[in-house]
């Protein structure tokens, strides 16, 4: 059923007359008859009787009359909901981000974004990158900024934002604070380490250079934000590798033989989805920001 049916449906029922109608709509009989006619066809029954000139409801006409205002509210609010995609007024944003982009990165890029789309409702969810990867496959979100993990899986596309040097920390007052040379790996081995969850990508980069090493990672205190890493190591309780946008005036780091760090960060999406207009828009200030000299807040 369509709208232009519906409203000469309900107009022809208010007047009683296929004429009078069509003067109302501006449209001639034959045109009024037409609709009407494409209606019954489609609902397999007659919806009006007509006697001489004029019409009268059948009960079917009388049961569709007393919701066809309804499904007419229903379908103007459907038709003006599809036609906002194709027009500058965005009034939504879903999308997921890591707990560390969020600290770091995603602030001026919503900034923006509000500024720009000042009607939008926001909905950030936060979580860790392998949860983000889940939420993507399942496609219960659109995007996701977070860490970029390798390998990724084929379903999914990334977008490289950010390149985030890792570095090897311990605290001011750490044994190891006060060497001036370079360390080698197996040095940090019989030490307490406070690391991520095993299953995060950052877990995985420092589990990876130690087999390559062929150096047991032994002695890992886990936790789960990298905000409270940082804290625990500044007091003393283990080293760490934490990036560069982290590193402040209690935390010392090591120059490491042979090892030289980094991950990757941007936006995961899946690639059979349409994104929303609100996320491509999203997406275009990331990557702008991305190019900019100045990207991170603390």
């Amino acid at each position: 059923m369509d709208l232009n049916s519906l409203e000469a449906f309900l107009t022809v029922a208010e007047l009683g007359s296929f004429s009078r109608a069509g003067e109302r709509l501006f449209l001639t009989q034959p045109a009024i008859s037409k609709r009407i006619a494409n209606l019954e066809s489609q609902l397999g029954t007659a919806l009006f009787d007509r006697i001489g000139r004029e019409v009268y409801l059948t009960e079917a006409g009388q049961m569709l009359q007393n919701r066809a205002q309804t499904l007419i509210d229903e379908l103007r609010d459907i038709q003006s909901s599809v036609t906002q995609l194709t027009s500058n007024d965005i009034r939504q944003l879903n999308l997921a981000s890591s707990h560390h982009i969020g600290l770091h990165y995603l602030g001026p890029i919503l900034r923006r974004f509000v500024s720009n789309n000042p009607s939008a409702k926001l909905d950030v969810r936060f979580m860790e990158s392998e949860q983000a990867v889940n939420a993507l496959l399942k496609r219960d979100i659109e995007i996701a900024l977070t860490t970029i993990p390798s390998p990724l899986h084929r379903d999914l596309q990334a977008t490289t934002l950010w390149q985030d040097k890792l570095h090897f920390v311990v605290s001011k007052d750490h044994p190891l604070a006060g060497r001036k040379d370079r360390l080698r790996l197996n040095e940090l081995a019989h030490l307490t380490a406070i690391l991520p969850d095993r299953q995060t990508t950052t877990f995985q980069i420092i589990e990876k250079t130690f087999e390559r090493h062929h150096i047991p990672l032994k002695r890992v205190m886990s936790v789960n934000y990298l905000e409270t890493i940082r804290a625990l190591v500044s007091h003393n309780l283990g080293w760490s590798l934490l990036p560069e946008v982290m590193l402040n005036e209690n935390l010392t780091c090591l120059s490491i033989e042979r090892v030289e760090l980094s991950r990757n960060l941007g936006i995961i999406q899946h690639r059979r989805r349409t994104v929303s207009r609100g996320t491509r828009a999203l997406i275009e200030l990331a990557v702008e920001a991305s190019q900019s000299p100045h990207t991170t807040s603390h």
